[in-house]
């Protein structure tokens, strides 16, 4: 199972499980995908980013260069889009995993997450750099 960050045209962000990478294709290309929110058809992934440090992984092919000063978010809605692209949600596990990164016990990698204000100032603490990003909630976030 997969679990992919999906938006629709009006920009509504929602997750789809699938069985692969195909499954979703084939799906949205028999239209059998819709927006939660609004019912629109128009349906695009929100890839994913994991990025790991270079001796613990070829780089590969398909990986998409840094982003040029060009195409950085010009306003909070882009912004936003730009987190989520390049990021990967580890949820309420974010101050552990965090840590993992920080020691060096899993490969670095952009993540985000839900952290309590205390475990927050922890992080920060330790010499774990973190920041409250300005993403609202959403019910299907976790």
């Amino acid at each position: 199972m997969i679990v992919f960050e999906l938006i629709c045209a009006d920009r509504h962000r929602f997750e789809g499980w699938f069985g692969s990478a195909e499954d979703f294709e084939g799906q949205k290309a028999r239209g059998l995908l819709s927006c939660p929110v609004c019912s629109d058809s128009s349906i695009e992934k929100l890839l994913t980013a994991k990025i790991g440090r270079p001796d613990a992984e070829p780089p590969r092919e398909n990986a998409q260069p840094p982003a040029a000063p060009a195409e950085r978010p010009r306003n909070l809605h882009e912004m936003i889009d730009y987190i989520l692209l390049n990021t990967e949600n580890v949820g309420v596990d974010f101050p552990a995993e965090a840590r993992r990164i920080h020691h060096r016990e899993v490969p670095q990698r952009n993540i985000r997450g839900v952290a309590t204000g205390d475990e927050t100032q922890k992080l920060l603490e330790e010499g774990i750099a973190v920041m409250p990003l300005p993403i609202p909630p959403h019910k299907d976030w976790h």
